[in-house]
């Protein structure tokens, strides 16, 4: 058994764990009921905006969501990776690292494929695997929509150029705060709606301006809508894991405390008792 100034050392040093994980517990805490909210009240907009673009483009020609709406034969891939600059996260980071090398082994095995991550801890993982084409982990320091509205413009340039004939996303959605979603979502070439009577979809709205000039219009802030809305929900995402693991790590660490005092007191216990041992065996000898 170990002596009694060791495990001491121990029970110090897991209490000062404990302190820790619970400071980071509870800022996790306050950051993720603000980042949930956010989330939260986009959903409907962005989620209204993406099915009017749908239905709008349905009732025209193909060719009417201009260069972004070109369905070109994919010869090399450009995939948009979300993870956080920060772990202690749980499997936050990882779960997406895994999604990415899923989805190039599945669908792009016969295509080149680059990657550009948003987020340190993805960049640093798959950079031995891929090739990262570029990166930003700034964004996170100030989470604005013009701010992401920069880099969805250059996601766009990127494809109307021509240097990538597909742009996919992969985030974590955020469904609370135990439970993360991985999600492979296709950015560009916009997403023609499925099926549908092109008649029954335009009947409930009256244009003004044209359809064409309103799609033209919508596309890029639809875009740059959807890209905001995946590095939101990520964001959110990643402050639920972060609570979830350090509420694990605190409970975990007052289990482990609550051993170690148990075997704290059997060892000094133990101590006292051969003490006492000692010195009535001591008594009895002065006496014999």
């Amino acid at each position: 058994m170990a002596n009694l100034k060791e495990i001491r050392n121990r029970i110090t040093s897991i209490k000062s764990t404990m302190q820790i994980t619970s400071a980071m517990k509870m800022v996790s805490a306050a950051k993720l009921k603000k980042a949930q909210d956010a989330i939260t009240a986009m959903r409907p907009y962005s989620s209204k905006l993406t099915e009017l673009l749908q239905n709008l483009s349905a009732t025209l020609d193909s060719n009417a969501g201009g260069v972004y709406s070109n369905q070109r034969e994919v010869s090399k891939v450009l995939l948009v990776v979300v993870t956080s600059n920060r772990g202690l996260c749980g499997g936050f980071n990882s779960s997406i690292t895994k999604t990415v090398i899923r989805t190039v082994k599945e669908k792009y095995s016969n295509v080149d494929v680059d990657l550009f991550t948003v987020g340190k801890k993805g960049g640093d993982v798959l950079s031995k695997q891929y090739n990262i084409a570029e990166s930003n982990n700034e964004i996170y320091d100030d989470l604005t929509f013009d701010n992401v509205a920069e880099i969805a413009e250059k996601l766009m340039s990127l494809f109307a150029e021509g240097t990538y004939d597909k742009i996919e996303l992969i985030y974590n959605q955020f469904k609370n705060a135990a439970t993360q979603i991985p999600q492979v979502e296709q950015f560009l070439p916009i997403k023609p709606i499925e099926g549908g009577d092109k008649e029954a979809v335009s009947s409930d709205y009256i244009y003004e301006p044209s359809k064409l000039q309103i799609v033209e219009a919508l596309i890029p802030k639809s875009l740059k809508t959807q890209l905001y809305k995946a590095l939101r929900d990520s964001f959110a995402s990643e402050h639920g894991a972060r609570m979830t693991a350090m509420h694990k790590a605190t409970d975990n660490a007052t289990d482990l405390r609550d051993d170690l005092l148990l075997t704290y007191n059997k060892a000094r216990q133990a101590a006292i008792t051969n003490e006492i041992l000692e010195i009535v065996g001591g008594a009895e000898a002065l006496n014999n």
